[in-house]
């Protein structure tokens, strides 16, 4: 696989130029934000897929950010997609916050661009896959709720890919 194209600062409330198809091939990872969770997937600017790939715990202190200084180190990649959750109606949830919150210190921290996606049912849709897939013989054991949230972060990433590159969000 080609060397990911150089990190770039966090952008600053302008949309996002450099939407799923511009310039060279480039790791993505996507992280479905939670406060017990945070469901993280990786995936690429040349296949346009996203894989699961696991859930770092979070808590009262916030996420344990050895371990996706880990995934980072591991993975390199040249953005970061951040799920927001909104309520049903898109207005900010009590989530919202501490979502844009985490978003802000990965830019800050990893000096990344990070985007936020509308998350709004990706953990709905993250259980119906592992469910079809569990019935049709593809995974054998049972689902973790870390499993749904790495499977959300997937949807999320999916979403970024299809989305209109100029309606992307960035922090």
């Amino acid at each position: 696989m080609p060397e990911p194209a150089a990190p770039k600062p966090a952008d600053s409330g302008r949309p996002a130029s450099n939407g799923p198809g511009n310039g060279a091939p480039r790791v993505i990872l996507a992280f479905d934000f939670g406060s017990r969770r945070i469901g993280v997937a990786c995936g690429d600017t040349v296949s346009r897929t996203a894989a699961p790939l696991d859930a770092v715990p979070a808590g009262v202190g916030g996420p344990r950010w050895e371990a996706i200084d880990a995934l980072l180190r591991e993975w390199q990649p040249a953005l970061i997609v951040v799920g927001l959750p909104y309520n049903v109606d898109g207005s900010d949830s009590t989530q919202t916050r501490d979502a844009r919150g985490f978003a802000a210190e990965v830019a800050r921290r990893y000096r990344l661009q990070v985007v936020l996606v509308d998350e709004r049912y990706s953990s709905t849709e993250a259980e119906a896959r592992l469910k079809s897939a569990r019935e049709s013989g593809l995974r054998r054991r049972r689902v973790a709720k870390a499993d749904v949230d790495a499977v959300a972060a997937c949807v999320i990433l999916e979403r970024w890919f299809t989305e209109d590159p100029q309606r992307g969000a960035a922090l």
